[in-house]
């Protein structure tokens, strides 16, 4: 019997370890995955020595250091909002730089693996000051949610304001043709529909199982986290600095405009408002882009950004240099800023140990 016994929990202890390793597998190689075939793709569509001559020849890189700067402002203000939500949920006010660094890393940390940052950072705060993580993990979803909300806004605004560039996109790349479609399926809402009632269902009437239990814990503590935006002291302030964040991204896409001579002509344009619309236009798609799981935005981002410039004209080749570039500054100042805020964490330690 007892042979029996260790068999079956010796098969069940190996099933798990394979399921373990198939999981992490596919959750590490599938946005490098992702990340290298878009690349590949790219680079598959243009002519890369035309590439390397407009990057070397026609950036103007000073642009593209205030760009890294606008970047680096974004985050410090991500940071500063962050720490009205987590004084909402119950924490301790902490220092400003703190705050920041909670964002330098997480980003860096991004770079690596999708979402590795956010996990860091609500374990790096969770841990600091000795809070619940479920509660922190539940400001980060608060966070993400405001992103999302002005994402869609954003995009309602380039829609009115750029229908006819929008519209062609729809229109001309089959990805706008398939989503206009699934969109108008009553069958894509109704799953939906089932889906949360499936979960309200299994929540409710096998609450009294432990499993159950732990997973409703884990929600109601995250939804605590979370439901601080609507109850936190400074919420006027939040939805300022949540503007300051939007705006500093649109500006590092907008004064990325000027470091290329094609680009700078979309900011002459009759209709174009000198330059505001098509910046827009570039903005939205990279933002969307963001939704699909890859290397700090490698690959989909850079194929977005392509897409949404190939509709003013601009050809391939060109959009690729304009968004490898604007990719590569950016990924320099994250590693810059994630190597700061680890050098700041560990002597911050050592200081903390000698007292």
């Amino acid at each position: 019997m007892n042979d029996k016994t260790n068999l079956a929990s010796g098969g069940t202890s190996a099933w798990s370890r394979i399921k373990d390793v198939v999981e992490k597998v596919f959750r590490w190689c599938l946005p490098f995955a992702i990340s290298i075939l878009l690349v590949i793709w790219l680079f598959h569509k243009v002519d890369f020595h035309e590439m390397v001559y407009v990057i070397r020849h026609e950036c103007n890189f000073w642009w593209i250091a205030l760009m890294m700067v606008i970047t680096m402002l974004s985050h410090m203000i991500r940071g500063t909002r962050w720490g009205i939500q987590l004084r909402g949920a119950g924490l301790p006010r902490v220092s400003p730089v703190i705050e920041w660094i909670s964002i330098f890393g997480a980003y860096a940390l991004n770079l690596l693996f999708p979402y590795l940052g956010e996990t860091w950072r609500c374990l790096f705060m969770a841990k600091r000051e000795r809070s619940k993580i479920s509660t922190v993990v539940g400001t980060d979803f608060g966070d993400r949610g405001s992103d999302a909300v002005v994402i869609m806004t954003l995009f309602g605004v380039a829609m009115i304001v750029a229908h006819k560039y929008m519209e062609k996109f729809l229109d001309h790349y089959s990805i706008g043709e398939r989503l206009c479609h699934y969109m108008d399926k009553p069958g894509l809402w109704i799953g939906l529909v089932v889906g949360v009632a499936i979960i309200w269902f299994v929540l409710y009437f096998f609450r009294h199982y432990r499993l159950v239990q732990k997973i409703d814990g884990s929600i109601d503590s995250a939804w605590k986290g979370f439901k601080v935006l609507f109850t936190m002291k400074g919420r006027g302030w939040y939805v300022v600095l949540t503007l300051g964040i939007w705006t500093c991204y649109f500006l590092e896409t907008y004064v990325g405009l000027h470091a290329f001579p094609f680009t700078r002509g979309l900011l002459t344009d009759p209709g174009s408002a000198y330059g505001l619309i098509p910046g827009l236009v570039v903005f939205v798609f990279g933002s969307f882009s963001m939704a699909i799981p890859s290397n700090g935005g490698l690959g989909p981002w850079n194929v977005a950004v392509m897409f949404a410039l190939s509709l003013y004209g601009i050809s391939d080749t060109q959009g690729v240099a304009y968004s490898i570039v604007m990719w590569g500054c950016q990924t320099i100042m994250l590693i810059i800023l994630g190597i700061f805020s680890a050098i700041y964490i560990a002597t911050h330690k050592m200081q903390s140990n000698d007292k």
